[in-house]
């Protein structure tokens, strides 16, 4: 079972948080899916045979893709790789292309899975991010999807900025249960140096943004997110009647994936490898048949790391079990007293031979797991 992650480098405009790897140009858009299905085929061997669980349409903005365009990746993945009958495969979209004719044409493709990129529900705070679409399209978007029959939505908020007060963020809650979308991914604001919004903040345009703020929403959401029937199965991501997003669930539980386009990443168990983050060099790279890509090989301690890091944020948690069979018993001996710290401090909880975060130590969750690194 492995995962095949696209991405797709273009978007109408540039959100003033976003510090993915897109362009604002399509100019080259035939000749970028053309490359990404080459690159599907220079790299057939990565996942060693393993067969096709998810595919993720990310980016950028996925769902400025026609349904021809979408089927010719799609098509190509199944020609070279054996796939899943249960197949997910998810296209991240914007609210503002999500329009009737939209959703109908792509009915006529293999995607079963849209990620609505909601974040907010006011006006002012679209305006704020710099978002392409409105309120209006925030809320008609997700009921034209779910009218044409696209019932397996996921969307995303965003939480802990300068215009979100408590009262807006509960409406902005309550208005994704009230749609009864099966999945919610929730994220703090972060302010990346290189967005506009790092250099707004930084010219004294904008405020920081206020950790405690964040802290208090988030104890908000998961709150309200238990008392309507949702499931935190990882620290940013809610479901319903486990409705849990296939291929995130795949990396958060080390599961093999493959990324295909400019600055996608990949990882298959004891290698890392990522795409050149530029159109350009990535198209001049695919036309000689070589993919631009950097590697770093990763040493039992960074594998070690990596599992505590990704395990921690689920609800199943870091497997005792599995990492006495997997690692020197010398890593386990030196993470013993950090875990029992935070366990003495109820931030972290044990169940059999799992170690789960508590809610209150999800608030840190980082630095518990920073402080169970190998070094």
């Amino acid at each position: 079972m492995a995962g095949i992650y696209i991405h797709i480098p273009f978007c109408k405009q540039a959100c003033h948080y976003c510090d993915f790897h897109f362009s604002t140009s399509v100019k080259y858009k035939n000749e970028i899916i053309q490359a990404i299905q080459s690159e599907v085929e220079l790299r057939k061997d990565y996942l060693s045979g393993a067969s096709i669980s998810s595919i993720y349409f990310g980016g950028g903005t996925p769902s400025l893709l026609s349904a021809k365009e979408i089927n010719r990746i799609i098509d190509q993945v199944y020609l070279i790789h054996p796939v899943e009958n249960d197949i997910e495969i998810t296209l991240e979209a914007n609210p503002d292309d999500l329009t009737k004719g939209k959703i109908s044409e792509l009915r006529t493709t293999p995607v079963n899975r849209f990620s609505i990129g909601i974040q907010s529900f006011f006006e002012e705070d679209l305006k704020w991010m710099n978002r392409a679409h409105n309120a209006q399209e925030a809320e008609s978007s997700i009921k034209r999807a779910q009218d044409a029959g696209f019932n397996n939505i996921t969307c995303d908020l965003i939480y802990g900025y300068p215009l979100l007060s408590e009262a807006k963020w509960t409406n902005n809650i309550n208005k994704m249960i009230e749609f009864e979308v099966p999945h919610l991914s929730a994220y703090s604001m972060t302010v990346e140096p290189q967005t506009a919004l790092g250099a707004f903040i930084r010219k004294g345009k904008q405020q920081p943004m206020n950790e405690g703020q964040s802290a208090d929403q988030f104890i908000l959401l998961m709150q309200k997110m238990q008392e309507n029937g949702y499931e935190q199965y990882e620290i940013s991501n809610f479901a319903r009647d486990k409705n849990y997003s296939q291929h995130n669930t795949s990396y958060w539980k080390g599961i093999p994936y493959i990324g295909i386009g400019p600055s996608a990443h990949s990882f298959n168990g004891v290698e890392r490898q990522w795409n050149v983050a530029n159109n350009m060099k990535y198209l001049e790279s695919i036309s000689t048949d070589q993919v631009p890509a950097e590697k770093e090989l990763l040493s039992l301690s960074d594998q070690f790391n990596e599992y505590i890091m990704t395990s921690l944020r689920t609800k199943w948690g870091v497997d005792y079990a599995y990492l006495e069979k997997r690692f020197p018993s010398d890593f386990l001996t030196e993470i013993n007293e950090p875990l029992q710290s935070y366990i003495a401090r109820g931030k972290v909880q044990k169940s059999e031979k799992h170690y789960i975060l508590t809610d209150e130590g999800k608030l840190i969750a980082d630095q518990i797991a920073a402080d169970l690194f190998i070094t």
